[in-house]
């Protein structure tokens, strides 16, 4: 879960809370970042059955507004943003032109030439710069908005009743977002997350972040870290850019093929389209250890192969993950074997979602 740490690593406006709680802290994405606070199992035990908070302010945004500003978001941005409603959000990729994934994002769209993108923290001035290069063809503004928002997602069965019971309105659906003022704070409310649970995240004034964080806990969700995000995301299956997504893997080999639009003309279009005409060689594929021990990032699949997640999964109590495998083995059922630093390991591809309620 780390990143090669610059000489000064940025904090976000919660840094005094993680000290305060004893938080084992690490390097990512140039930022100082929570690990985990009680431990990675319990806290994201308390995602699935409770409710957990994440300070996610590391994460970046970026405003598009003007005249133009959905006709540069659609030649960027892979999905078709002409079906985002005002308040609505979508999610998509962004390409080269060879069709390589520069970075995956959420897109909300704040008024009718308004638009805030949610940016992965380590791609950020990467997706700025592209979207500022492609601007010019556009009557529309770029702006960096990164430094005037904080970000908190709050997640699990419970989270949208205690952020309810914290706003002065009705909650957004899900994949919808609204202004709202929560624990006395103006910000923006985003029926979104990244646990594979009901919940909302939060954009606000960096300065407000720590009262709201203080009214959370109060109302009883646990502290999670950067831990316990990742094994929640792994278990649903959702993509994490460095990981299972990059700029040598196009969408259709990613299993993202749903989220591209290829007749709206967006950059890499063209290579999106003969991937998904010709098909891909290799597919990313979810799959399960068969026994103990778990498969890691890097991890060659033995006849041909990688991993590009894995962890322990706390609900299903085994190594879980991702891995680029041949068409031919990415049927659910399929076994495989994976060498783990000289140890071979059998394991199963699976479904997605790797976790499901009730399972």
């Amino acid at each position: 879960m780390s990143s090669a740490a610059p000489a000064t690593l940025h904090r976000t406006p919660l840094h005094d809370r993680y000290i305060a709680t004893g938080a084992k802290l690490v390097p990512f994405a140039g930022f100082q970042m929570p690990l985990q606070y009680a431990g990675i199992r319990e806290e994201h035990l308390a995602v699935r059955r409770d409710v957990g908070v994440f300070d996610v302010s590391h994460m970046g945004q970026v405003e598009t507004r003007g005249p133009q500003a959905s006709e540069l978001l659609q030649r960027v941005l892979s999905n078709d943003i002409r079906r985002i409603a005002e308040g609505g959000s979508q999610y998509s990729v962004m390409c080269r032109e060879d069709g390589g994934v520069l970075d995956d994002l959420f897109t909300y769209r704040l008024a009718e030439r308004e638009f805030l993108t949610v940016t992965n923290a380590a791609n950020h001035d990467k997706d700025l710069a592209w979207l500022r290069s492609h601007a010019a063809q556009f009557d529309a503004d770029v702006v960096d908005r990164r430094a005037g928002f904080a970000m908190l997602a709050v997640q699990g069965p419970r989270a949208r009743a205690l952020v309810q019971g914290l706003a002065d309105g009705r909650l957004p659906a899900r994949l919808h977002c609204c202004e709202r003022r929560v624990a006395g704070a103006a910000l923006l409310v985003c029926g979104t997350g990244y646990t594979g649970e009901d919940g909302v995240e939060l954009l606000l004034d960096p300065g407000d972040a720590p009262a709201v964080w203080d009214a959370l806990l109060a109302g009883g969700a646990t502290p999670a870290g950067l831990g316990a995000r990742d094994t929640l995301r792994l278990e649903a299956c959702f993509h994490l850019y460095g990981n299972d997504l990059s700029e040598d893997r196009d969408p259709i080999q990613a299993g993202l093929g749903w989220c591209c639009r290829e007749q709206t003309g967006f950059i890499g279009s063209e290579a999106v389209a003969a991937a998904r005409r010709d098909g891909p060689a290799e597919q990313l594929v979810p799959f399960a250890i068969d026994g103990p021990g778990i498969a890691r990032q890097g991890n060659p699949v033995i006849g041909g192969g990688v991993v590009t997640s894995g962890s322990f999964s706390p609900c299903l109590r085994r190594g879980i993950g991702m891995a680029y495998v041949s068409v031919q083995r990415a049927v659910p059922g399929t076994r495989i074997e994976i060498d783990v630093r000289g140890t071979i390991r059998s394991a199963t591809i699976a479904t997605k979602p790797l976790y499901r309620k009730g399972s």
